[in-house]
């Protein structure tokens, strides 16, 4: 018989604020920050979670978040290289773009929000359409990682070219060089080498005048925008040259010399902000040329009044004068950016963002400042005083509790499995596990190992610096700090009597405590007293008692794992095997197997009795961490630092389930006491729980899927290979010139759009099947008289077509209409030539019926220029095309002529509001309603003129 396991899945990751991969925006209330592969939202001033922008089943980190024009989508970028545009009010997908092959680095919109520009560590620039959910054209052009994207616009900016997707965009790379791009003819009209260095970061102000760029050696460059260049266009000067878009003007000075990682300008307030330090941010106040040239002229002047010149009164006035003018110097752009102040955080700023235009109630402006530490802090720039005093900055709001600030390290159940503790260096935690919110935070050391004592009431931590830790959970707080050990304590449990601890330590010693109970109770923790001390040979990494009571394991840095007779500590066994030290292992619920695993990637499965080892399992691609049994079976868990948690059978030595979920190197690893489900937590400071299922799980089939999985992202890796010929197109023909092309198409193949293209087939293959049946059946009907007792009844339908009880092209039709407007034009290149023809004829009749005119257009369109040289030496396909012409024109006709009716209609309505709103309103200023309200006005003011 089969065997069947119970599959599990995971559930919400919990506790993240914010991860480090991404940069946040702040919209002055709520933040948007990146949580691995999520985006969540906070309110700042409440500090509790508004909503979770999660995926089901997609797993690659956010990279990227930017706001659009429209305020109520965002587009978030991720690491696989797709982007989804986000919906705030529904939190669901709009729309998925695939086109990079690595992760998005840089997103921006246009002013109105119907276009996005995206740049990528594969060092293309991807133009999307918006509202078409359309790749438009990708840009090639820049050597490494695209870090910033920003689109120029200009007060009618011409065009120069007919197309409609006139405008500039300006990049900066890891390469050194800025880049100037038009968008209409596709390609860069000037490229920029900027720094010696990397450019990290680019921002351009709000009247589109100058642009900063900041670099990785802590240069910050000030660049001129030639306002008219910009608005004529691309043009010669006399030498032949095509004017220069961007000139250098000047760089700015500034605190420290660390890399400059993120410029901001305000979007309505005078401020720039500047992060060129790990902790801190640079405000800069931008003053008006006025303001600077009073500035000037009152220090002259009393640089003046200082030297003490003697003279007569109105001489001095007339002398001051035009020594002003003298000395009137050109306003430096050091001038106009003057330092404000500096924002210092409590730990090492990811990225920070600027509140609302508006100034909140106390007169400052706010700032949020995500951490790469798992918090989120809000700070409060005030406005500049008239006082010498130097301003104050305020954090008014932080977000920290919900998360550690370093790696989980260890985390313990309950033994009714309510109630989770984690504990990182500096943090205690307890969760809730139905809900997983954070109940509890208190104040730790470096915690390395804890484990729950009898009762559920206090928690024991033990600590790098060798102390044990007694935490009260009602009270929250440390009852009893025991120096036990003089090195770091890697490993703690509790016997199975319930009334024994074992401590095991890098200082060679294991220890065991007494647990005493309180007086008058059954059950809490009294007092922890130290019976017993193992020394051992080298240092103690594990330490485990045998559920029966009989046994203890001792881990060594040896690689070997010791067994001892618990009562007498006798010697019983040596388990030897493994290359490198034994991290953690564990015993199962009959004390027959003890399972070990190590730092070098091997789990083994060991009987108790003998000490023989019953398999080796090569089980993670890195250390493996730490090992534990699933309550009453054989069935146990392994985590690695190679991110992943897996499930395995300890009889038959399978590997049942691999669940991948994790972003960084898994420490930690509790199993429920009742086998519902298991929790991990890691290096990405997340906490996850894996839910066991009502879903059976069959190894062949898992075995199956893993398979299919492969080999469909090798499938789509290959088609995705660098710079290939699409179809038989222009650069098909060519060899390598593809390579040097600037502006390409948008294309990638995922699993998805494969399986679109194949739908896509399967349906044209069913239609043209169908077809071909009724067709025979006709003809040879066609030769037999009409009393013919040959003749039979029609052949049955395609039970599909049947069902959904549509014709062959309308079936086609329906299909295609389900595949994402996204991935259409990638899932069409799938088709084989063959399929091609096909689809042709079915696009005619859908021309002939009226049917989505616009869909068929846009195949159309996309079939003629991806297959133009088959076409063209195709004969067959004249006789396709023609009546498809004919047809399609006609249906275009059709609706242009609706259009432009209801256009027609619309800007009637829109006349005979205006003038009935304007007939309105004469109508309302009659004399007598006039006189009444100069009767309720103020008093008018009389004024005397004089002749």
């Amino acid at each position: 018989m089969v065997q069947t396991y119970q599959k599990h899945g995971p559930t919400q990751a919990f506790g993240l604020v914010c991860s480090s991969a991404s940069n946040s925006q702040f919209d002055g209330k709520l933040a948007y920050v990146p949580a691995l592969e999520d985006v969540l939202v906070w309110d700042v001033k409440k500090g509790h979670m508004v909503a979770m922008w999660h995926e089901t089943g997609h797993r690659a980190e956010v990279t990227c978040i930017l706001r659009s024009p429209q305020r109520d989508s965002f587009a978030v970028g991720y690491a696989d290289g797709s982007i989804r545009l986000w919906s705030t009010d529904t939190g669901t997908v709009a729309t998925t773009f695939n086109g990079h092959k690595k992760s998005v680095t840089a997103l921006a919109f246009d002013k109105r929000g119907t276009r996005l520009a995206s740049g990528s560590q594969d060092t293309d620039l991807i133009v999307w359409d918006v509202v078409g959910e359309a790749g438009l054209f990708r840009l090639r052009g820049h050597r490494d990682q695209i870090t910033s994207v920003q689109f120029m616009t200009a007060s009618e900016l011409p065009s120069t070219s007919t197309t409609t997707a006139s405008g500039l965009l300006l990049t900066s790379s890891k390469d050194t060089f800025l880049k100037v791009w038009d968008l209409s003819t596709q390609h860069c009209v000037q490229t920029v080498v900027a720094h010696r260095s990397e450019i990290w970061t680019m921002d351009i102000r709000e009247e589109q005048d100058l642009i900063f760029t900041g670099s990785g050696e802590g240069e910050l460059k000030a660049w001129k925008i030639d306002r008219e260049s910009l608005s004529k266009g691309l043009r010669e000067t006399e030498a032949g040259e095509v004017h220069k878009i961007i000139h250098p003007i000047c760089p700015l000075p500034l605190s420290s010399k660390h890399r400059v990682s993120q410029i901001l300008f305000h979007p309505t307030q005078p401020y720039l902000a500047v992060q060129s330090h790990d902790r801190s941010v640079e405000i800069f106040r931008i003053r008006t040329e006025e303001e600077v040239q009073k500035k000037q002229l009152r220090r002259k002047k009393r640089a003046r009044e200082r030297k003490g010149q003697e003279q007569d009164k109105g001489d001095a006035r007339n002398a001051g004068i035009e020594q002003e003018k003298e000395d009137y110097h050109e306003v430096l752009l050091v001038d106009l950016f003057t330092p404000h102040l500096v924002i210092r955080a409590s730990g090492k700023i990811r990225s920070f963002d600027f509140g609302p235009g508006d100034t909140n109630v106390r007169g400052g402006t706010q700032l949020l400042v995500a951490l790469a530490t798992n918090a989120l802090e809000v700070y409060s720039v005030p406005q500049p005083q008239r006082s010498k005093d130097t301003p104050e900055v305020t954090r008014t709001y932080s977000v920290d509790l919900p998360g550690h600030r370093t790696d989980v390290r260890t985390l313990s159940l309950s033994s009714d499995d309510q109630i989770l503790a984690s504990a990182s260096n500096g943090s205690l935690k307890i969760w809730n596990v139905k809900t997983t919110t954070c109940i509890r935070t208190i104040d730790c050391g470096y915690a390395i190992c804890s484990t729950f004592l009898p009762g559920d009431r206090h928690i024991a931590v033990g600590t790098k610096n060798g102390d044990i830790l007694i935490y009260d959970l009602a009270s929250s707080s440390l009852i009893e700090t025991i120096q036990a050990h003089t090195a770091t304590i890697w490993s703690l449990d509790v016997g199975a009597d319930q009334l024994s601890l074992v401590s095991g330590s890098a200082d060679k010693d294991v220890k065991f405590w007494e647990l005493s109970r309180k007086v008058g109770t059954s059950e809490g923790y009294g007092k922890l007293t130290h019976t017993r001390t193992l020394k051992m040979t080298d240092d103690v990494l594990s330490v485990r008692y045998s559920p029966n009571g009989k046994l203890l394991a001792v881990a060594l840095l040896d690689s070997t794992v010791k067994v001892f007779y618990q009562d007498s500590l006798k010697f019983f066994l040596s388990l030897y095997g493994h290359k490198l030290p034994v991290l953690s292992m564990d015993i199962s619920h009959d004390s027959k197997l003890i399972v070990t695993c190590s730092a070098d990637k091997n789990v083994k499965i060991w009987g108790l009795d003998f000490g023989d080892c019953h398999k080796s399992i090569f089980a993670h691609d890195e250390s493996v961490m730490q090992v534990a049994f699933e309550s009453n079976s054989h069935y146990f868990w392994t985590v690695g630092k190679d991110k992943m948690l897996k499930y395995w059978d300890g009889d038959k030595f399978d590997n049942i389930q691999k669940l991948d979920g994790h972003h960084g190197e898994v420490w930690a690893l509790a199993v429920s006491h009742h086998g519902n489900f298991v929790v991990t937590g890691s290096h990405d400071k997340s906490i996850r729980i894996w839910e066991k299922l009502d879903e059976p799980l069959f190894l062949e089939e898992e075995r199956e899927r893993e398979l299919e999985n492969l080999y469909e992202s090798g499938l789509a890796d290959t088609l995705n290979r660098e710079n290939p010929p699409v179809g038989n197109g222009a650069g098909g023909m060519r060899g390598d010139v593809t390579s040097e092309v600037e502006a390409t198409a948008v294309t990638k193949q995922t699993s998805e759009t494969l399986m679109a293209g194949e739908r896509i087939m399967e349906a044209i293959d069913l239609a043209d099947g169908e077809r071909a049946t009724f067709q025979n059946y006709a003809e040879a009907m066609s030769k037999l008289p009409e009393d013919d007792a040959m003749r039979t009844q029609p052949p049955p339908r395609n039970p599909v077509l049947a069902a959904y009880d549509l014709e062959p092209d309308l079936y086609v039709l329906r299909v295609v209409e389900k595949v994402p407007s996204t991935a259409l034009e990638d899932a069409l290149l799938v088709l084989p030539f063959g399929k091609v023809i096909s689809l042709m004829g079915y696009l005619n009749e859908w021309a002939q019926k009226d049917m989505n005119i616009p869909l068929a257009s846009r195949i159309i369109f996309f079939l003629l220029k991806t297959h133009h040289h088959q076409i063209v030496a195709n004969r067959i396909m004249r006789t396709a095309l023609i009546p498809l012409r004919m047809h399609l024109r006609a249906a275009l006709i059709r609706q242009k002529e609706i259009i432009g009716y209801n256009l027609a209609a619309l800007q009637y309505i829109r006349r005979r509001n205006t003038s009935n709103r304007t007939a309105q309103f004469y109508d309302e200023l009659d004399e007598e309603s006039v006189r009444a309200k100069i009767a309720e006005g103020k008093k008018r003011k009389r004024v005397n003129i004089k002749t």
